[in-house]
């Protein structure tokens, strides 16, 4: 191992739990081990994918949140003793490991619930709600410390929370806690004053207008985190370790309005001051431990980083709360390796916390010790996989229902919390496969047929792997992409996979093969309006196609937004064109993404013009038209189209000749992937 990683492999105390190293699996929704959107019960899942990483070298294990209630049917958790006695059985051989792990409770949502678009009439009816209330009660499940708009759902109000259930919470914390302690667990975690979080909402003026206890006053708006400390405490005892899930500094402008690195802002939220005096409040309210980021679901893009924010984007600010208290601190937050020992061994934080990077390869830490660096799949901070739920103008969580029962799985690795769907077993006869065309979709079913026991080949036109990933990487800001393009190149050579490299088929036929797949990718959608000849492809500025200072992008979709923000950054004068009524309408796009770029054009007054088209290019200009037939006309160095693709097969799908990728359907990276694994399991 390299010395420079020495720091996150020394042991450490939490309280009087000494954990083996310093690398945590910080929780992530959807992995709780009591099951998620689903009745309490003990999640064999869940346990299987801890209990791998326990295998492999990880110290603290904390899983996902797990609601006091059931999401759906609201019975309490500490009523499903079987739950716990399958648990204990669990930490018994999970100990052997010698991981430690905490097992994380949640009061709640409140305002912040990623409430389906489905589900809204019920907040929005009060007899629908009323009707549907002992299956699913999402009035309950959005209530807050006061009436506050929804994150979600445009229009919609939640209630405010009776101090009669918050007694109820209390003492249903202290009781799980009691239980989860008597299973073996080493402690928990409360969650949260986190991320704009139930108990958050509580802490922060700008979602707290109570009157009572628990409102008002610094400690009324922190009275509510302080009891349950207290209540577990009292009967767990004061040396059972509780940690809690904290952020330093909610980043936040207001209501659906975060802050942008760097942004000059006046905080609504918690901000530093406040945040030196919490953390020493909360200390000596009895926490064990502070488990540290920043942001809430108004600034979702500090708890929940994508690719546009800086890496270890965290560290600063939880380093400076660790100098007001005496209680370990956790950073998490894009956290590299290096740069987290670095701190560490500075006595800047106490430990590294890392989520995503578990699900996409849980060997990490094994390989990080024997100097396998290059042998790391790379997270791209996509959420395309553990957290696909979107937002935009008009629709609450338009994410698929599967996707926020299911979370925590991933887009690069399907076998993360898959149930053993997609298990790789050996071929029961070994064939030869063709695959045309060397893309993420191609690279994946030759890896994945090898690993079987078939004989793969892999037919690229160019001089090398990639596909047109390789463009779509090309952003200084996707350096994690690049990243995977070079893990998957190390893979196929691993493997002696065979490669026609400046091979171009364009007559299946002339292949000698069992099986043939297809992986050609798509083609761009052409626009036909007055001047389009003037106009550049996507694809070919990615390629590296110069173009000037004031550029129009047609087409508000990602990559269009991505084009707008690498522009923007190079110091050049992006112009957003899109015809629907709000940026990045799409299903399966994390709102963490979407929001920190929305927010970004704010902050740099990008122009963007919603509900709008281009009537016509001229030779230094733009004539975009509104949904109302306005016009307007603007200066246009180069135009930039990106409508989107269409599929682009080389041939029609039939028995033993399988379309995989965008040449089959065009999404994202996850339905790449996946689609890549299914037709490579059944080979």
């Amino acid at each position: 191992m390299d010395k420079k990683f020495e720091p996150l492999f020394t042991p450490w105390k939490i309280g009087n739990v000494e954990i083996k190293n310093r690398i945590v699996l910080c929780p992530m929704g959807g992995t709780s081990i009591f099951g998620w959107m689903e009745p309490h019960h003990f999640d064999k899942d869940a346990a299987d994918f801890f209990m791998n990483l326990a295998k492999n070298n990880v110290g603290l294990i904390i899983p996902g949140i797990a609601p006091l209630r059931n999401l759906i049917g609201g019975q309490w958790l500490y009523k499903s003793k079987k739950s716990f006695k399958k648990l204990k059985e669990y930490m018994e051989e999970f100990h052997k490991t010698g991981a430690k792990m905490f097992i994380q409770l949640t009061a709640g949502f409140g305002r912040s619930f990623s409430i389906p678009n489905a589900l809204v009439p019920l907040l929005k009816h009060k007899f629908l709600g009323a009707l549907l209330k002992p299956v699913f009660n999402v009035s309950y499940l959005c209530a807050s410390p006061s009436k506050l708009p929804s994150r979600w759902a445009e229009g919609v109000e939640c209630r405010a929370l009776k101090v009669s259930e918050i007694e109820k919470m209390i003492d249903a914390f202290a009781r799980t806690a009691k239980m989860c302690k008597d299973a073996g667990v080493d402690g928990v975690e409360i969650h949260a004053v986190h991320e704009g979080y139930l108990l958050d909402q509580f802490t922060t003026e700008y979602t707290n207008f109570r009157t009572d206890e628990y409102g008002g006053s610094f400690e009324n708006r922190f009275r509510f985190p302080v009891a349950i400390v207290k209540a577990i405490k009292a009967v767990c005892g004061e040396d059972y370790p509780v940690s809690l899930r904290y952020s330093v500094v909610s980043k936040t402008k207001g209501f659906c309005e975060g802050a942008i690195p760097g942004e000059k802002y006046t905080e609504v939220g918690r901000d530093m001051k406040e945040s030196e005096k919490a953390a020493k409040y909360l200390q000596d309210a009895g926490y064990d431990m502070l488990d540290a980021d920043n942001g809430t679901y108004d600034a979702w893009y500090w708890a929940h980083p994508p690719m546009y924010m800086p890496k270890n984007c965290n560290l600063e600010d939880v380093a400076h709360i660790r100098k007001f208290v005496d209680i370990p601190v956790i950073c998490a937050g894009r956290m590299e390796p290096d740069t987290a020992a670095k701190a560490i061994k500075e006595g800047k934080i106490d430990a590294m916390g890392v989520a995503r990077q578990f699900l996409v390869d849980g060997e990490w830490v094994t390989k990080l010790m024997e100097d396998r660096l290059e042998d790391i799949m790379p997270c791209i901070c996509c959420h395309n996989g553990c957290f696909a739920v979107s937002h935009y103008k008009g629709v609450a969580n338009a994410g698929a229902m599967e996707d926020t029962k299911h979370m925590s799985r991933c887009a690069i690795n399907p076998m993360t919390m898959d149930g053993g769907k997609y298990d790789i077993f050996p071929a029961k006869k070994k064939k030869t496969v063709a695959i045309v065309g060397g893309g993420v979709g191609g690279m994946e079913v030759a890896r994945i047929a090898t690993i079987r026991g078939h004989k793969a080949t892999i037919y690229e036109k160019t001089d090398r792997l990639g596909g047109v990933f390789i463009p779509a990487a090309a952003f200084d800001f996707k350096e994690k992409d690049k990243a995977l393009i070079e893990w998957y190149r190390k893979q196929i050579k691993d493997l002696n996979i065979e490669v026609k490299y400046n091979t171009e088929i364009t007559d299946i036929s002339t292949l000698d093969a069992d099986e043939i797949v297809i992986a050609t990718g798509s083609k761009a959608k052409k626009l036909n309006l007055p001047g389009i000849e003037r106009a550049v492809e996507a694809i070919d500025y990615l390629s590296g196609r110069e173009v000037g200072e004031n550029v129009v992008v047609i087409g508000g979709g990602l990559s269009g937004c991505e084009i707008a923000y690498d522009l923007e950054l190079k110091g050049k004068k992006p112009v957003i064109v899109e015809a629907k009524q709000d940026l990045m309408v799409a299903n399966n796009l994390c709102l963490a993404n979407s929001s920190y770029l929305r927010d970004y054009f704010k902050y740099k007054k990008v122009p963007v013009y919603l509900e709008s088209t281009v009537k016509e290019i001229g030779k230094d200009f733009v004539i975009i038209k509104g949904k109302d037939g306005a016009e307007t006309k603007v200066k246009a160095d180069d135009v930039i189209v990106s409508i989107g693709y269409n599929p682009n097969p080389l041939a029609k799908e039939k028995r033993h000749v399988h379309i995989v990728g965008d040449a089959k359907e065009v999404g994202n990276l996850r339905t790449v992937v996946w689609r890549a694994w299914e037709v490579a399991e059944k080979i």
